[in-house]
């Protein structure tokens, strides 16, 4: 009976990691499942930038590809994952604080607000970076509660 348990508990752990997973790679802004259209993660808290990753320096996190400048990147990521992921899923800061939606995003425009990384649309004199500075506060606030709305 014991083992019984412990089998269907496994199962329903593996269903609902693979669940998990499944929404990521669904509601994420990917490109052949690669995370910030192959930019470094790390590299923005690190060096302050963004820098290109490298296909042979990568590692998928529950489903989602990240590549990485450097192995030093990479192992930095594996210690902490959640905190070098963008935030809203690596969708416009400011589209998901002003209109709650997905908006694609230019990966060389960011901020790092407390930690945590935000990235913006910016192209066709359109930096929403400046505008999203503009209402910080709120718009971080709306964008939190639709990413919850949209991610659930």
């Amino acid at each position: 009976m014991k083992k019984l348990v412990v089998v269907l508990l496994i199962l329903v752990s593996v269903s609902s990691f693979a669940q998990n997973e499944a929404k990521r790679v669904n509601q994420y802004n990917l490109e052949n499942k690669t995370a910030i259209q192959g930019y470094d993660p790390v590299g923005y808290f690190n060096q302050g930038k963004a820098v290109k990753g490298k296909k042979e320096i990568s590692v998928s996190y529950q489903g989602v590809v990240y590549l990485f400048s450097s192995a030093e990147n990479k192992n930095a990521f594996l210690k902490n994952p959640l905190k070098y992921e963008p935030q809203y899923g690596g969708w416009c800061a400011y589209a998901m604080g002003s209109a709650g939606e997905k908006v694609e995003i230019n990966p060389e425009t960011f901020k790092i607000t407390d930690g945590k990384l935000y990235l913006f649309y910016n192209a066709y004199f359109n930096n929403t970076l400046k505008s999203w500075n503009k209402d910080e506060n709120n718009l971080k606030s709306q964008a939190d509660t639709n990413w919850k709305k949209i991610y659930k």
